[in-house]
């Protein structure tokens, strides 16, 4: 069998359907990686260097010997691990051409080659990606820059925002949530109870693919009935440029800020009940070290009574001083919209209600799109 070359596009595709193998090193597939891929490395990480030093200061001749020299000891193990992946992804498909793999490296050179030289020969049918990794990350890149047709969720913390967003996932709206890419709700709060983040490269591939599969359906005409409203845009939350220390790319962030804005208009009280309950079982030192990372911008004085009142079980107290600040913070971020009168749409809620939220805000984003 030939080895089939694919550009990125046709790669993806496939991609959905057929195990990818990335023979990047362990280091640089730690890093980043395409979504769903699996490491599969022609080399470790000090192998890789070695190799690539020799290529510098020797010649491509003498790097190859060295890498053969790697390569040959894992050949028969490389092939096994990925009979043993595709014998198991079968299982959970019926895929027409049930030995097909996609396989990458960096930039498409040698290293893919390599590995794919090797499947073919076993028997597999392969196919790479020109242009490798690289060419996955110029695609990436590009997904940022296209125009898409943002509604975007927004309210002051403790609105319930992230709840609605799920509720209209449920319903089988195009959504796209930030927060769960990121591992982190936002504040300076928002790591808590959740997993480490992933690396800021990662976070653009892990977007960049819920974005493209949100705008393939929306291309093929999978909008969604809801109450008679046919979604033709994708629901997201109101984010600051960064989450956490991630940074949504500035492309996308520029799309965000000229989006239309449903402001959940839930009043302090109610928010504040929320926010205690979210956040009160927390370890009083994990909240205690939250706080002291906003201390400059909360002022010394708030900084220590919000803590002080934390360390006598007084929560509310702690978190009514917290949402006072985090309420400033947004309606400032809000207010630096251009031409906001004509973005701001304003839902006036009562508690926080998802189910009411959410109904709520589809008729107010029926009326207005």
């Amino acid at each position: 069998m030939a080895i089939q070359k694919l550009t990125i596009q046709d790669f993806l595709q496939l991609a959905a359907q057929y195990p990818v193998f990335d023979v990047r090193s362990p280091g640089e597939y730690s890093h980043a990686h395409i979504p769903g891929a699996n490491s599969l490395p022609l080399f470790s990480d000090e192998e890789r260097k070695v190799v690539g030093t020799a290529y510098k200061q020797q010649s491509k001749q003498n790097a190859i010997k060295i890498g053969l020299d790697y390569y040959g000891v894992k050949m028969r193990s490389m092939v096994e691990e990925v009979e043993q992946l595709v014998r198991q992804r079968n299982k959970q498909s019926n895929n027409a051409e049930p030995n097909t793999v996609l396989v990458h490296c960096w930039r498409g050179g040698m290293r893919s080659a390599g590995v794919a030289w090797l499947l073919d020969l076993y028997g597999f049918k392969v196919y790479t990606l020109v242009g490798g990794y690289k060419a996955y990350r110029k695609w990436v890149l590009a997904q940022f820059e296209k125009e898409y047709h943002f509604n975007i969720i927004g309210g002051y913390t403790g609105s319930g925002k992230t709840l609605v967003l799920q509720q209209l996932q449920e319903q089988q709206l195009h959504t796209i949530n930030l927060e769960a890419l990121a591992h982190h709700k936002g504040s300076a709060f928002g790591g808590l109870g959740e997993t480490a983040p992933p690396k800021q490269e990662m976070f653009e591939n892990l977007l960049a693919e819920q974005l493209a599969v949100v705008s393939n359906k929306l291309t093929a005409g999978h909008g969604s009935a809801n109450n008679g409203h046919l979604s033709s845009v994708i629901y997201i939350e109101d984010e600051s440029q960064r989450i956490g220390n991630l940074q949504i790319p500035m492309p996308l962030w520029y799309t965000m800020r000229k989006s239309l804005v449903f402001f959940l208009d839930v009043p302090f009280e109610e928010r504040l009940d929320y926010i205690t309950a979210e956040y009160g079982g927390f370890e009083k030192e994990k909240l205690v070290n939250a706080i002291i990372r906003i201390q400059k911008r909360l002022g010394g004085l708030e900084t220590k009574t919000a803590i002080n009142f934390l360390l006598e079980d007084n929560h509310k107290a702690c978190f009514r001083i917290l949402l006072t600040y985090y309420d400033k913070v947004y309606q400032k971020a809000l207010e630096n919209r251009e031409n906001l009168h004509q973005l701001l749409n304003k839902i006036p809620c009562s508690g926080v209600d998802t189910t009411n939220n959410t109904q709520k805000l589809l008729e107010c984003s029926t009326e207005t799109t």
